[in-house]
């Protein structure tokens, strides 16, 4: 489709901003967000706010603007992408790409993830223009391509080609992070401070081949299966890192006794395993912030169907928790496999993890007055943003799309999945949170 962006200097409604954003099928693959990109670059054009669109692809573009403060504080970077992810198969009961406002939600592919964040941020960008709110130090905008197929065209060749855009920022905000959930009554907003780190390994069974016809036994199609069904049942071993140390700490003390004993112990390693059984749907979405995973998703073996292959190679899709590096994970692949069984990485760049929680406070205070009730929790992030690549230039990354949600509402259930939709008040909180960010990043 395209997009006609206002004539006149007047910032839409972060609502309708969102609507018109979902109509771009911006599905990676993949991606084509060239025209969805120029909307934004001409609607901030259209208050007067200098952009432009910059990539390495012609049909990947990214779009780059900058605000300008006192300098007294770093400049601040929000960024946030504009690809989305597929909707084949989906039963959606609205049209995905229709934006469609219905029962105080707009639905639509992106709607969480992320155009509902961009549109928030670019509404918090325009009024800081339009009422020359006092910024504390520059403000950069990146809308990005890519994120949800690996950053290449956008957050990773911006850091690359143009570190100097991001030049002297120490804080950004963007994804995964900053909205409501509700635990025994109390309602928390979870902010990403730290996310796992992706790594492709490559499981090899080895065995004697031969012909179909004959007997055999300990083949490496059944050395496969055997490491499978045991990885299936053998969780990798836990780990108590500090990020969901400080989480569970802090949630637990907002909660009262019973619950908050029984939250805390968690973090006891003889009992992490048998708590987050007993926590039900909770544990198991808990679960990856206390070990790295491992998922088979890739199976390769075999020539003809009536030989027996002689090796079987299976795809892991493995999330390492920040600060470990592969031999870590492959040498807790190797005991749960035995001898049987050849683990390698390749696909494995370690990435620095940054860790500065120097804009907590200030995130967290922003949250208390707008919502008295919501307690903020740092978040690790089970899987990755392009935080990992900012993160290359020392830049921390607070996942932080505040979002006051509906209790009943499912967050994590709703992203990516069949009528993904998002609260027009859910938008409103958030566009009003970041605007105030904009106003007090140094504190």
């Amino acid at each position: 489709m395209t997009g006609r962006a206002p004539a006149v200097a007047d910032r839409p409604h972060v609502a309708e901003l969102l609507r018109t954003l979902i109509r771009y099928d911006t599905t990676n693959p993949p991606g084509n967000e060239r025209e969805c990109a120029a909307y934004c670059r001409d609607v901030l054009n259209s208050v007067g706010i200098p952009a432009e669109l910059m990539g390495n692809d012609p049909d990947r573009v990214n779009v780059i603007s900058q605000l300008k403060g006192r300098g007294d504080a770093p400049p601040l970077l929000m960024y946030g992408h504009i690809d989305v992810v597929p909707t084949a198969a989906q039963p959606w009961d609205v049209p995905p790409f229709e934006g469609r406002l219905q029962g105080g939600y707009i639905w639509g592919r992106g709607a969480l993830d992320m155009k509902g964040g961009v549109a928030m941020m670019m509404d918090a960008f325009m009024r800081a223009h339009l009422e020359d709110a006092d910024l504390p130090g520059d403000v950069i905008l990146a809308l990005v391509t890519d994120e949800e197929a690996g950053g290449h065209t956008g957050a990773e060749w911006l850091v690359d080609a143009h570190p100097e855009l991001f030049e002297g920022a120490r804080y950004a905000v963007g994804e995964f992070g900053g909205f409501s959930k509700t635990y025994r009554g109390r309602k928390f907003y979870m902010v990403q401070v730290a996310e796992k780190q992706g790594c492709r390994v490559e499981a090899i069974a080895r065995g004697p081949g031969g012909h179909g016809s004959l007997v055999h036994h300990d083949t490496a199609p059944t050395r496969m299966a055997q490491f499978l069904v045991k990885l299936d049942r053998t969780p990798l071993p836990f780990h108590i890192h500090p990020v969901t140390r400080m989480m569970v700490e802090a949630m637990s003390g907002s909660l009262p006794l019973p619950d908050s004993a029984f939250l805390k112990l968690l973090i006891n390693p003889a009992f992490t395993g048998s708590m987050l059984r007993r926590m039900g749907t909770v544990g198991k979405e808990m679960e990856p912030l206390f070990r790295h995973t491992a998922n088979a998703t890739i199976i390769n073996g075999g020539e003809k169907a009536n030989v027996i292959p002689s090796e079987v190679t299976v795809n892991l899709d493995c999330r390492m928790l920040p600060g470990y590096d592969s031999e870590d994970l492959l040498g807790e692949l190797q005991a749960i496999a035995g001898p049987d069984i050849e683990f390698r990485a390749v696909n494995f760049q370690p990435k620095p993890w940054i860790f500065n929680m120097g804009l907590f406070d200030t995130l967290a205070g922003i949250i208390s007055e707008q919502d008295p009730e919501g307690v903020s929790v740092p978040m690790l992030m089970p899987a990755g943003t392009d935080g990992r690549h900012f993160a290359q230039l020392g830049i921390q990354t607070y996942g932080w799309m505040p979002m006051n949600l509906p209790a009943n509402f499912d967050f994590l259930k709703t992203i990516h999945a069949a009528n993904e939709r998002v609260p027009v008040s859910a938008l409103e909180f958030g566009a009003e949170a970041l605007y105030r960010l904009l106003q007090r990043f140094h504190e």
